[in-house]
């Protein structure tokens, strides 16, 4: 059916989104369906084509409570998720239509994640999602919806996609909220400081929180996303936890208590808000009387901080402080990295990620240009891999904009690009992919023409640049403008006018920041180090903000850190005191690391790597597999082999090696994509055991078997998918029957391998009855067979309820039970 719009105040949603003034969504609809009959397992999508009148009505509430917005019931409406019940193009067509019958004042487009893992810890990929996006993009868009609500994401990575879908296949705006869970990280460890920071960047119009915790558990995280957003903040929390009262599942927080808590974030600066699961009408109609109450928002300025982040962690500059800016992940000098490019055998950039991010470096540089391999391809199998490992945002460092283009576009962050310069063939290849996908850029003093002589020829440049720069759109917090660095030996001018190029460009275009690679300046000359560590300490003095150098040079990170004492940053000297007290200036001159190699020398890269510096292999497998590096590891356990048996590297090498990733996890040092690195370290250690045996004609160790699935109904399985990768890898023989499985196929399965230990996931609370009613014919027909469970919805008392034997909060859990179980 096609339903005209009705009469909107054309400026409510702009005052919105330019921060001016208020916005209220609708709450959930899910939770409202099912207090209408929905079916557990049904896809409540599908009710906009076979009972449209029910739909509407939620439209209808909601909009009599006060909602200016509300979402349409496509959350997974996607082709993926849909299947063959349904095209995604009918889907939004009725939802929509569904809407604009409760006559709202904005219809949004809701998208929701699409189900499944993102490489490289699953199968689709970034292109992969944004294609599944893009397709509901371009339906919502010819339904008529009027904005888009991209929701309940937990992979920025996903997050990304489906923003740049809707940037790239609309002129809609786009609302962006990620869910967090109770450390305030997503379950792949992005706090709310890099989600906000990241998508803000990449040109959403709103970004925020929705759903998993209550109003009070997301006030503080909204708070984080208010300091780092540069844009108007959403929230839409549930109504508290869900729980179970005669069968029915509730939730515990009224209107009242909810709007009181919505009151507290408004205040805090807050304008957009709604409600996630266990919402009702009345809960919005709560937040209409408190909306209505206030004065308008007042305007929150931006940050002038220089900021980059990787998926787990946001480095930031204020002005004033500098930052480390690690040189080594580049073939340039170094044969055995040149080497390792070639071959694929990504080990030593890894191992140089590792050991660059133990000395200080607080950004890697990543530079894989050779002219013999496919950059581009090299480029996208590095980044992820050294997202693996380490959570340092990185540098993508590339002369061709095609490299550059994709690897920012997939990259789970805001990264540094490097490099534009003055030329305008540069400027006008490099600054709109700079500006589309909201990077940080080093901007070179060069042009046609070459390196300026002077300070002033150096200025000149990075005038041209900053000017291209304003006029694309690019904050200048985000420029970093290099006066390049060149050699004393042949131009004893050279260091002199570098210094006071770095000072004009601080004075001359202010907001701008400042960086060098500062080992060019001694080339040439012999003991270079010290070169280098005097220039740098002469150019921090002069203005700069961000050094790009090997950080495994003891000499030249006591320069940084004996800088940031001088220049305040390192408030009270505490870091100063607690690294140095005890050092004396012998141990302070003494080469360490990489201090005394040549520039792009092999020689000593891996300082602080630990790995490699341990005589012992059975050490060297314990280190390699806490650091996620497969193929070095697979190679340890190998030597070990040649001295040792089997149980000799497993309990003494692998074993402990996970143990302690896993403690590492629990403490919050360690995220998801780090803990699945060192499980495929330890399963390429157990690989190389497995192969000996077979070799030997000895059995192949398992540690016993698991069948793990997605219950009846539900076809949700990320939580599920990484419960099997991190069992697998741990050495658990794993039977995994997929998703919406019936209660006689998991028994049948238990029967089958006489399985000691079955692991259950639900992800909607409609699919619980169906894990009880697993888990009752388990007990019946395999009652050797414990049960673990796990999912979103699913709490301790639910565990309880369902009557299963352990309750698994998360992937890392589910191993340790794992082992409980099976010894």
């Amino acid at each position: 059916m096609t339903v005209a719009r009705p009469a909107a105040p054309s400026d409510l949603l702009a005052a919105a989104l330019a921060g001016e003034g208020y916005l209220l969504i609708d709450g959930a609809m899910g939770t409202q369906l099912q207090e209408r009959g929905l079916a557990a397992g049904e896809l409540p999508e599908l009710l906009c084509l076979t009972n449209p009148d029910e739909v509407t009505a939620v439209h209808a509430a909601y909009v009599a409570a006060g909602a200016d917005v509300v979402t349409t019931n496509t959350f997974g409406a996607n082709a993926a998720k849909l299947g063959d019940a349904a095209s995604v193009e009918e889907v939004f067509s009725a939802a929509v239509a569904c809407a604009r019958a409760a006559r709202p004042r904005y219809v949004a487009a809701d998208i929701g994640p699409t189900g499944q893992l993102l490489e490289p810890l699953g199968s689709l990929s970034f292109d992969d999602a944004y294609e599944l996006f893009a397709r509901q993009v371009r339906a919502a868009v010819a339904a008529g919806a009027d904005l888009f609500v991209i929701e309940t994401m937990t992979d920025l990575s996903e997050a990304k996609a489906a923003l740049l879908a809707v940037r790239e296949n609309s002129g809609l705006p786009a609302l962006v909220t990620m869910t967090f869970e109770e450390d305030g990280r997503t379950f792949l460890g992005t706090t709310p400081e890099v989600a906000a920071l990241t998508l803000g960047s990449l040109g959403a119009d709103a970004v925020g929180i929705n759903c998993s915790l209550g109003p009070d558990e997301v006030a503080p995280l909204a708070e984080r996303v208010l300091a780092w957003a540069g844009r108007p903040v959403v929230v839409q929390a549930n109504a508290g936890l869900p729980h179970v009262e005669d069968g029915v599942t509730r939730y515990d927080i009224g209107p009242g208590e909810y709007a009181a808590a919505v009151a507290r974030m408004l205040d805090a600066g807050v304008t957009i808000v709604g409600g996630c699961c266990g919402t009702t009408p009345a809960h919005t109609a709560a937040e209409r009387a408190l909306l209505d109450a206030r004065r308008p928002p007042e305007p929150r300025a931006a940050r002038d901080v220089f900021a980059v982040c990787g998926p787990q962690r946001l480095v930031a500059l204020a002005p004033g402080e500098v930052g480390v800016i690690g040189e080594r992940i580049n073939p340039t000098g170094k044969p055995r990295m040149k080497e390792a490019l070639r071959s694929g055998n990504h080990d030593r950039p890894l191992a140089e990620a590792l050991a660059q991010e133990r000395a200080g470096a607080q950004i890697l540089d990543v530079n894989v240009g050779l002219p013999e391999i496919d950059e581009r391809a090299v480029m996208g199998q590095l980044v992820p891999e050294l997202l693996g490992v380490t959570t340092l945002p990185l540098q993508i460092d590339s002369s061709d904009p095609s490299v550059i283009e994709a690897a920012v576009r997939s990259y789970p962050g805001k990264p540094l690009v490097n490099s534009v310069s003055a030329r305008a063939d540069s400027l006008a290849a490099v600054l709109p992919i700079v500006a589309r996908y909201g990077c940080a850029v080093v901007a070179l003093t060069l042009d046609e023409r070459g390196i300026p002589e002077t300070a002033a020829g150096r200025l000149e440049l990075a005038r041209r640049i900053v000017a291209a720069t304003d006029a694309a759109g690019i904050p200048r917090r985000d420029v970093a403008i290099d006066c390049l660095a060149m050699a004393a030996s042949t131009d004893q001018r050279a260091p002199r006018a570098i210094l006071d190029a770095i000072r004009a460009v601080k004075a001359e275009l202010p907001g701008v920041r400042t960086v060098l690679g500062v080992s060019n300046i001694s080339f040439g000359l012999p003991l270079r180090p010290l070169v280098n560590a005097t220039f740098l300490a002469a150019a921090l003095g002069a203005g700069l903000d961000l050094a790009i150098i090997n950080p495994g040079s003891r000499r030249m990170m006591d320069v940084v850190n004996s800088w940031r004492v001088l220049s305040g940053e390192d408030e009270s000297a505490r870091f100063y005191v607690e690294h140095y007290a005890g050092r004396t200036d012998d141990a302070a001159a003494a080469p360490s690391g990489a201090g005394g190699e040549k520039p792009g020398a092999d020689a000593g890269a891996e300082a602080g790597a630990g790995a490699e510096a341990a005589a012992d292999p059975i050490e060297r497998v314990r280190a390699l597999v806490i650091d996620g590096r497969a193929q070095a590891a697979a190679d340890a356990v190998s030597e070990v082999l040649l001295a040792h048996d089997a149980l000799f590297a497993i309990n003494e090498g692998l074993v402990p090696a996970l143990d302690e990733v896993g403690r590492r996890f629990e403490a919050g040092t360690f995220f998801l994509p780090q803990l699945m690195a060192s499980a495929e370290a330890a399963k390429a250690g157990f690989e190389v055991i497995r192969a000996a045996a077979r070799a030997d004609g000895a059995p192949v160790a398992t540690k016993g078997c698991v069948v793990v699935c997605t219950v009846r109904g539900d076809i949700h399985d990320i939580g599920k998918n990484i419960v099997r990768m991190l069992l697998e890898n741990y050495g658990y023989d794993v039977v995994d029957l997929g998703r919406d499985v019936a209660p006689e196929t998991v028994v049948a399965a238990v029967e089958e391998r006489r399985a000691p230990l079955v692991g259950l996931s639900a992800l909607m609370t409609t699919t619980v009855p169906a894990m009880a009613e697993t888990i009752e014919l388990l007990r019946a027909r395999a009652p050797w067979c414990r049960v673990v469970v796990g999912g979103a919805v699913l709490t301790p008392e639910y565990a309880q309820m369902v009557g299963a034997d352990f309750y698994a909060r998360d992937a890392m859990e589910t191993v340790r039970i794992a082992g409980e179980v099976l010894g």
